[in-house]
């Protein structure tokens, strides 16, 4: 399966590179944005067995955030997993 992880800093949190880029948009001529976030993006392969229910790869995937691959403290994380 492929799973794709998207961690930001939370709401709140002071995100330096966030404003790096949010002030240094409009001098390329790019006006209007704000808000601002830099994240990670993180690519998996998981091995799943036929037999193994949608719901425990979540629940694995999940656990793996809270574990290792974001800081729950100030991080926030989403995740998709596709099938093929």
């Amino acid at each position: 399966m492929d799973v794709r992880v998207y961690i930001t800093p939370k709401k709140g949190i002071l995100d330096p590179q966030g404003v790096a880029i949010e002030r240094s948009l409009p001098a390329l001529g790019f006006d209007g944005v704000t808000d601002v976030r830099v994240g990670k993006f993180i690519e998996l392969q998981v091995a799943v067995p036929n037999d193994t229910p949608a719901g425990d790869t979540r629940g694995e995937v999940d656990e793996m955030c809270r574990k290792l691959l974001a800081n729950p403290i100030i991080e926030d994380y989403t995740f998709t997993i596709d099938d093929a």
